[in-house]
């Protein structure tokens, strides 16, 4: 009787097609710390990053001595920082931060800036500086701009900072700014508010401030003027042209 055939299994084949290729490894984030005494601003800010795909804001600082404090313990990538901050102005804390980490690419973030202070704030070394009024389309542009190794000037992307410095100089020489007796951007605020009559807690209120702090910068720019009362820096300030009216 012949042998039945034997029943042998074959191996199974491996499929033909391809094998999967690894998955792209993901970007690094962006980590971020925005230093403004407006919490308005800084939540602002925080919101517009919180839509933007690789981008974390790792701290906020209120004032200039925070965000030294901040940006070296945090060591971010990039730093928010307002030019007009209380206890320590966002040019000096600059400095501060630039010495003990220089790493950091420091972008100002301001309502307004003369000429000259964006002058000196590049040599410094800021990489950028975006207007208050118009950060909501330019802030992702200008960070992008500054982490690709170019510079933010004038809401566009800058790559040759010597040749814009000396266009900013010659500009700057072309147009000789108002004498501001020493005063900083935020004593002029103050004192502008003074001539419209604003009381002390009216103008700490306005800048998100305490009323000893607006006693102080009060303080500063009496000295400065060489005035002692409110009615006599408002006459000072219309006559010299510090306010623009």
């Amino acid at each position: 009787m012949p042998a039945k055939a034997a029943n042998i299994r074959q191996p199974a084949r491996k499929s033909s097609s391809a094998k999967s290729s690894p998955a792209a490894p993901a970007l690094p984030t962006i980590r971020i710390v925005v230093a403004d005494d407006h919490p308005v601003v800084r939540f602002g800010v925080r919101n517009m990053l919180l839509n933007e795909p690789g981008f974390e804001v790792v701290g906020e600082a209120e004032d200039g001595d925070d965000a030294i404090t901040q940006t070296i313990e945090l060591e971010p990538d990039i730093l928010l920082l307002d030019l007009l901050m209380p206890r320590l102005p966002g040019l000096e804390a600059m400095r501060a931060i630039m010495t003990k980490s220089p790493r950091v690419k420091i972008v100002l973030l301001t309502s307004t800036i003369s000429q000259q202070q964006i002058i000196e704030a590049l040599q410094i070394g800021a990489r950028g500086i975006i207007l208050k009024d118009s950060v909501a389309g330019d802030l992702t542009e200008a960070l992008r701009a500054v982490l690709g190794g170019d510079y933010w000037i004038g809401g566009e992307r800058v790559a040759n900072l010597l040749k814009a410095l000396q266009e900013l100089q010659a500009q700057a020489a072309a147009v000789p700014e108002r004498k501001t007796y020493g005063l900083t951007p935020r004593e002029l605020e103050v004192v502008t508010c003074i001539v419209e009559g604003c009381s002390n807690r009216d103008i700490a209120t306005q800048f998100s401030i305490s009323e000893e702090t607006v006693k102080r910068h009060l303080s500063n720019v009496f000295d400065k003027t060489g005035v002692s009362t409110r009615l006599e820096l408002a006459l000072f300030a219309i006559a010299h042209k510090l306010v623009e009216l």
